[in-house]
């Protein structure tokens, strides 16, 4: 069975390989990026899609894409993905910003909280 491709958006580079290495080592196939806009050039080119997306709300890329709008376009191509944010500060928007099937995870938390979080939504999708 081929692993789960999971998105993983994230602009602190230590966080984002510490996120890599974790979501690797559950099993899944991670395809990784600095950046909302590159991530979103990858979700409309992949050959593969997506299921889950892992994102930080706010990223430093100033260009565009901030979390809440790499999720929707992913959700838009797949209304079934499954969708993680991470938030030091925008879980508040989540209730009007978020897409259905996601989750906030406030940081700083447990990277067990982030694989059993990409875990249950994924089994629930």
């Amino acid at each position: 069975m081929e692993p789960v491709t999971i998105l993983l958006v994230e602009d602190e580079g230590l966080l984002l390989f510490e996120f890599e290495e974790a979501l690797t080592e559950a099993g899944f196939n991670v395809v990784a990026f600095s950046s909302g806009t590159k991530a979103v050039e990858y979700l409309r080119s992949a050959e593969v899609a997506a299921r889950g997306v892992v994102t930080d709300i706010r990223l430093s890329d100033r260009a565009a894409l901030d979390g809440w709008e790499v999720a929707r376009i992913a959700w838009e191509i797949d209304p079934e993905v499954a969708v993680v944010y991470m938030s030091g500060h925008g879980a508040v928007d989540w209730p009007s910003k978020g897409v259905p099937n996601s989750i906030v995870l406030e940081k700083p938390f447990a990277i067990a909280q982030l694989i059993t979080a990409v875990s249950q939504l994924l089994n629930e999708g």
